[in-house]
């Protein structure tokens, strides 16, 4: 019966009938803590190589329209789109972290990768890689790009958008660091491989070896970070994406089957960009509009004066709570 019930609770935080896929998956295809990206390079210690830890650029050369995609979705930009995100980043150190008397924070030089976890974790999760000196380096840079907004200096604001443009949920934060969940189960993701939908081997220098994800085709995929709530194990817990949540407690439990995969990449013909709102086709999928009107001759006092009375009603059609975050 427990055993059973774990099995239960595992297929369910993996997706729908994720177990069916996973249960006789074989040879697991991850291996020691020591053999992670992290763990081979050691921690980034500045943004830069941050930012080289994790590049995809060269994956252009073999998957080049799938890159092309990426490059057009918001994941690749995850810090610094439109520029509200990272306004953001820095209004959670103004208007939260400085404020709270027991963070520590009074400053943007004070700010540690612990600080930023309640936005990073899932807007830049391979920061938690990084040294202190990084998440301080991030926050400099933040402050010294709203000061150019603010003075209209151009060049200035030029620079930090090209540094701040640079980060992001790259290939390697899905195809190798977050390509395994369950990791005393299925093992840590290795330097030099590539995880997808097969093993084998892999054309790449660097990433020489593909394996296998156990996750990469289920929600939970996604649900790392796009959430199930408050983020309660950070020492002030914060909440913004709850779309995971939504999914596995209302869709999924009143009888859906679909992942988040197969609405966002597959049906909607996005691929790799991976839109939301963003794409008139993905809001068609998600919402039902019913609109009727007719016309009244309404009376006002003694005069009578024409009307339109206008009912909508719009139904969700998607497998979570819209809006989110």
């Amino acid at each position: 019966m427990i055993a059973a019930r774990l099995l239960m609770v595992a297929s369910l935080a993996l997706g729908p009938a994720a177990w069916l896929s996973t249960a006789w998956a074989g040879p697991p295809p991850g291996g020691e803590k020591s053999g992670t990206i992290v763990a081979k390079q050691g921690q980034a210690k500045t943004l830069r190589e941050l930012i080289a830890m994790y590049d995809s650029t060269s994956c252009k050369e073999c998957h080049e329209d799938i890159h092309r995609d990426w490059m057009e979705s918001p994941h690749a930009r995850s810090v610094f789109g439109t520029g509200r995100t990272a306004a953001t980043f820095q209004t959670a150190i103004t208007n939260g972290l400085m404020t709270w008397p027991f963070s520590g924070v009074h400053g943007p030089g004070d700010v540690k990768v612990e600080h930023f976890q309640g936005c990073t974790k899932c807007h830049l999760p391979q920061l938690a890689d990084a040294t202190d000196a990084v998440a301080k380096e991030l926050a400099t840079t933040l402050f010294a790009w709203r000061e150019a907004v603010n003075k209209g200096d151009a060049a200035a604001r030029s620079k930090h958008e090209a540094t701040l443009g640079q980060l992001g949920i790259t290939c390697l934060v899905c195809h190798n660091r977050n390509a395994i969940v369950h990791k005393w189960t299925d093992g840590y993701p290795q330097a030099g491989v590539v995880y997808g939908s097969e093993s084998g081997e892999h054309a790449a220098d660097d990433y020489p070896l593909a394996a296998k994800s156990p996750i990469m085709h289920e929600a939970i995929a996604c649900g790392q970070c796009h959430g199930l709530g408050p983020n309660l194990e950070l020492d002030n817990p914060t909440q913004c994406a709850t779309l995971y949540g939504s999914y596995l407690w209302s869709y999924v439990a009143d009888g859906g089957d679909k992942t988040c995969q197969q609405c966002h990449m597959s049906a909607s013909g996005l691929g790799h960009k991976i839109l939301s709102y963003r794409d008139p086709k993905m809001a068609e999928m998600a919402l039902d509009f019913e609109v009727t009107a007719r016309a009244v001759n309404w009376r006002d006092g003694t005069r009578y004066a024409p009307r339109a009375v206008v009912a909508v009603a719009m139904t969700n059609r998607a497998g979570h709570g819209i809006p989110d975050g």
